[in-house]
């Protein structure tokens, strides 16, 4: 063999050498490439172990990124679970992609069954469909919601990224509630004091266009007189209720005489019902209250005067006062005419009636279970209220310990 054919041999020996290594290699990275999921690059040599170095840097690289958004992704769920709203992110078409906890009380989602699922399928009401068909979400839209009874929800869409959107949710069910209130409040405020006003004004009219003897102006005057007072009820009743909202707390350290006090009650009672109910009182331990006596009086009257205005003749009124270590509970128990279930969240409700022809027959005002409700707020004490339709109805009041305080010894005889 020639020195020549013995140089091509290497060659072509060195090559083939190369290319059975060039395709070993590339049958790793055939099979590394092909892994449902990727480990890290095999080992080479060479021009080919660059190479899988490169992949390898690359994978690592890719990998960070990946924990890094995984983590911010969670931050971002986390961030969002935490607000005081629901979030529903919805893609451009308004598909659920994901919601937080509040977003499913709102609306029933669920970020996993409910994904892909249009809005409009869980987001009914007529208001929002057309608040989403109209496009423009500047303003949000306030909607009752059909999951929870009396639930007032505001809805507003914030668009963002490309073709992305989030659907906010809040929980305004106080603030409407409130609004209501305040609304009904002047509504009723106004025709409280209309209908006492039409009445004064027709007869002084009356008295005064017309040529009228000394007894018809007696007898107009006399009609007049319980419209007045009926007018004078009413705005001593809401300045009471104004001074108790704003009036800061009562000291702790100023005694109330309970037993001289539940005996005036009494005979307010008694006074109030002219012998056609029986009116009973029982006093059990040994301790008075500390607070303002005028607030607590007003409470107990109220208490006294509803239940004897709401219990047919003959009926009984039982007056309670219970004190302990634990506290003191002051209730009423009547045998009236009771109250249905429905009525009885809204009673300290301003100007709420049951009956609102009965209420002013017996000359409530509407205010009196208001300002109970107030006062003993100031007292760090809550009302109670048991009744039963046809039967009767228990108003109680609880104070806590730290309001009590043990009656003086000559008072406990």
């Amino acid at each position: 063999m020639t020195p020549l054919e013995l140089i091509l041999g290497l060659v072509a020996a060195a090559l083939g050498w190369l290319a059975w290594r060039d395709w070993r290699e590339f049958r790793k990275l055939q099979r590394w490439a092909a892994q449902p999921r990727l480990t890290d690059p095999p080992e080479a040599d060479g021009e080919w172990g660059e190479v899988f170095n490169d992949l390898h840097r690359h994978r690592r690289a890719t990998l960070h990124r990946r924990r890094q958004l995984a983590q911010l992704i969670v931050r971002s769920r986390r961030g969002a679970e935490a607000l005081p709203y629901g979030v529903a992110v919805l893609d451009g078409k308004y598909r659920l992609n994901w919601c937080n906890e509040a977003a499913h009380a709102h609306f029933g989602l669920d970020p996993e069954r409910d994904r892909g699922q249009a809005i409009g399928n869980f987001v009914r009401e007529p208001e929002f469909v057309e608040y989403l068909t109209a496009g423009d979400f500047s303003q949000p839209v306030r909607l009752e919601s059909t999951r929870m009874r009396r639930q007032t929800l505001s809805l507003q869409i914030v668009s963002f990224g490309q073709e992305e959107h989030l659907l906010l949710s809040q929980d305004v069910t106080g603030a409407a509630r409130m609004e209501e209130m305040r609304r009904d409040f002047v509504s009723n405020v106004s025709h409280e004091l209309r209908t006492p006003l039409t009445v004064l004004s027709g007869f002084l009219e009356t008295i005064h266009d017309l040529k009228l003897d000394a007894t018809r102006v007696r007898d107009y005057t006399g009609l007049m007189v319980p419209q007045a007072e009926r007018m004078t009820r009413l705005i001593e009743d809401l300045l009471t209720l104004s001074s108790l909202e704003h009036a800061p707390a009562p000291p702790p350290a100023d005694r109330i005489a309970i037993r001289p006090l539940l005996e005036r009650v009494r005979q307010e009672a008694v006074a109030l019902s002219k012998n056609r109910h029986r009116v009973l009182l029982a006093v059990e331990g040994a301790h008075d209250l500390a607070g303002v006596e005028g607030e607590i009086a007003s409470v107990f009257l109220n208490l006294v005067t509803n239940a004897v205005r709401y219990t047919p003749e003959n009926g009984e009124v039982h007056i309670r006062w219970r004190s302990g270590e634990d506290g003191a509970e002051f209730s009423v128990e009547d045998t009236g005419i009771g109250i249905d279930p429905e009525h009885l969240p809204r009673l300290t409700e301003r100007f709420y009636r049951v009956d609102r022809s009965r209420s002013r027959e017996t000359g409530g005002t509407g205010l009196g279970l208001s300002i109970v409700k107030h006062a003993l707020a100031r007292h760090n004490a809550v009302l109670e209220v048991d009744s039963v339709p046809g039967k009767g109805s228990r108003f109680s009041t609880r104070f806590s310990a730290t309001r009590l305080l043990a009656m003086p010894r000559e008072a406990k005889v």
